[in-house]
């Protein structure tokens, strides 16, 4: 294998470790985007209970970033890879407990939605940390550039496959041999776990000082509101569009054609948008495809059409990329020229961690208080067109951002970007 991507892309020095990271990291993203918008359909076909979904999602949200703190402190004082196999092996019990409730499962959603998050943030908390360790300068662009290539393939053929699958079954069998297969990618990707040498650290996990320091730091202050507003979308829309998908079409299938048209289009304008998005270009890019984002919200709310989904997805494919490689490299530039970036990366990858989840959480507050006074069906299309409003807000809280210092690390921050983007999809 190793000869074989040299042969394509020439003289790069790929060490074992690196391969194996980007083996699980494949394995991951093959086995979340097969699965994880599924699992919501199959508790909504149990319970038909929207209440039932956002719970399941706000345990998902609450446990994540709890467990980011834990694995952050981990990281500092033990093995990572130890922290990564804990993430591996908690979302392959996931697998496990879905299998086992079976019909059952929606008895025990919150119970579900947290194992999902402690999995979650185990997961992503050691993986950034190892990327940054087990690649090099001169790697660190084929490394992210091949990991994007993965996830990619994963979303694209992922959803579209399981959907595939599931349709051609009666009954859950379809989702019992989904979940099988992904339990069975993540028992690999444990596996490989064992092969990545060992990575012991020192020191402590301080967080309050990062937090504190946003008083002082304009610049950090204003990326971890947007966050928040980041999250005000995603956590009610994350669900919300996947269900209507499939409320409209009663199709698996269909709902994995939308996450194929999605992905497809996301891919495309990522490329692009890497390439034609130049530093000066960033906030307005921002404001652009938040805007783009928001006003595409208006066509799932007045037509209800399969076509109609099929655009959105386009749509939301094209902005995301437009809005996220700007975003996201503009919150790296950030971050790089805070104080005592070098030493503290994973308190501020935990903090904004927590603020984005933050929001994530408020949403579903707002998305469970709506529809506990109103009709789902009335309150809902208010709610989204609400929430919806989060990643326009993002402009207004970065357009008075400014870099003072030069990083020189254009091309670390827009692979960065990718592999956000991807997890943000994945999640």
């Amino acid at each position: 294998m190793k000869k074989g991507i040299q042969a394509v892309l020439g003289d790069v020095d790929i060490n074992r470790d690196l391969l194996l990271l980007l083996t699980i990291g494949g394995l991951y993203s093959l086995s979340i985007f097969l699965s994880n918008t599924f699992v919501n359909i199959f508790l909504w076909k149990q319970s038909g209970e929207y209440a039932s979904i956002a719970l399941y999602n706000l345990a998902i949200y609450i446990m994540q970033p709890l467990t980011f703190l834990l694995a952050g402190k981990w990281a500092k004082k033990i093995d990572r890879v130890i922290v990564l196999r804990l993430g591996v092996i908690f979302l392959s019990l996931f697998f496990m407990t879905v299998l086992l409730a079976g019909e059952q499962a929606s008895k025990y959603n919150i119970t579900l939605g947290g194992i999902l998050g402690i999995g979650y943030g185990f997961y992503w908390l050691a993986y950034n940390v190892l990327t940054f360790e087990i690649t090099e300068p001169e790697t660190r662009d084929f490394f992210n550039g091949f990991f994007g290539l993965l996830q990619s393939f994963g979303g694209m053929i992922g959803p579209v496959t399981a959907g595939y699958i599931i349709s051609r079954f009666a009954n859950y069998t379809g989702y019992t041999v989904i979940f099988s297969i992904s339990l069975t990618l993540f028992i690999i990707a444990v596996f490989c776990s064992f092969f990545i040498q060992r990575r012991e650290a020192e020191g402590n996990l301080a967080i309050m000082p990062i937090i504190k320091i946003r008083k002082k730091n304009p610049n950090w202050k204003s990326i971890l509101h947007a966050h928040f507003f980041q999250g005000i979308r995603e956590g009610t829309f994350l669900f919300v569009i996947a269900i209507w998908v499939f409320i409209i079409t009663d199709s698996e299938f269909a709902l994995g054609t939308f996450n194929l048209v999605f992905s497809a289009f996301s891919f495309l304008f990522y490329y692009l948008a890497t390439r034609l998005i130049k530093p000066k270009m960033r906030k307005m890019a921002i404001f652009f495809g938040g805007l783009v984002l928001y006003l595409a919200i208006y066509l799932i709310l007045f037509f209800d059409s399969f076509i109609v989904l099929l655009i959105y997805a386009a749509i939301i494919g094209m902005a995301y990329p437009i809005i996220y490689v700007p975003y996201f490299s503009l919150s790296y530039d950030v971050i790089g020229t805070s104080w005592k970036a070098k030493d503290m990366r994973i308190e501020y990858i935990v903090v904004k961690e927590q603020f984005l989840n933050a929001g994530r959480v408020g949403s579903i507050i707002i998305f469970l208080t709506g529809i506990s006074f109103f009709e789902p069906e009335t309150i809902i299309p208010y709610i989204l067109a609400t929430v919806g409003a989060g990643h326009l807000v993002i402009y207004f809280c970065i357009k008075n951002v400014h870099i003072t210092k030069k990083i020189g690390q254009n091309k670390d921050d827009h692979a960065m970007a990718k592999k956000e983007l991807t997890e943000e999809k994945n999640r």
